[in-house]
């Protein structure tokens, strides 16, 4: 029995090639090994989870309390809380690695879209603009109109205009992973993630079947 996941990071993108030469477009992700640092109980916390930490940083960057987290002086950027199917099997300081999955397997990955700042509708939400031509001059990537006048008199909620794009947790589940390599910690996942390079991803067991 084990964790439903681990913490990771996009190395980036990459073809290879399969038995019959068919080429792959694949991500790769650093997945582990994650520390385990701490145990969430039924009991006293009110849910079960077990706690991960991935990747190296430096004491003196962290604060007290998050310092009084770690375990056997073991120090981690990232500490985030993952199910598992019994977590009385974990102890604080075991190692989990990329062995939790094996070729085949699908995968949901989760990360941090790349922020692409304040953006009008034209490439946020993919308006085709107004038209180019009979007079209009400023209004080629203008959103148009955005509800009636004098009833109901007001923009409804949810209304398709510009603001910050981007930036946003997302999922994209039922990948397959295509390559395991123990010795590196790595995963080959295939398609894309979200996220810029170096950005934290979760990688867990598809929630679909």
């Amino acid at each position: 029995m084990a964790v439903f996941g681990l913490l990771g990071r996009k190395l980036g993108m990459t073809t290879v090639f399969s038995e019959r030469g068919e080429a792959i477009p694949v991500t790769v992700v650093e997945a582990g090994p994650n520390i385990v640092t701490q145990i969430r109980t039924q009991e006293r916390d009110g849910y079960a989870a077990v706690q991960l930490g991935f990747g190296d940083i430096a004491q003196h960057k962290l604060s007290k309390p998050v310092q009084g987290q770690m375990q056997n002086n073991t120090f981690v950027r990232y500490l985030r809380e993952m199910p598992a199917d019994n977590v009385a099997d974990h102890t604080p300081g075991d190692l989990i690695d990329v062995d939790l999955f094996n070729t085949n397997d699908l995968v949901d990955v989760t990360g941090w879209s790349k922020g692409k700042g304040f953006q009008g509708v034209v490439r946020r939400h993919g308006f085709a603009g107004g038209p180019k031509t009979h007079g209009q001059s400023d209004r080629h990537r203008a959103p148009g109109s955005l509800g009636a006048g004098t009833s109901p008199g007001k923009v409804f909620k949810g209304m398709r205009m510009a603001g910050r794009m981007g930036n946003a947790r997302k999922t994209v589940q039922r990948l397959r992973v295509v390559r395991v390599d123990q010795d590196r910690h790595l995963l080959l996942i295939r398609g894309s993630v979200p996220g810029p390079k170096n950005g934290l991803l979760f990688v867990r067991r598809t929630v679909k079947p």
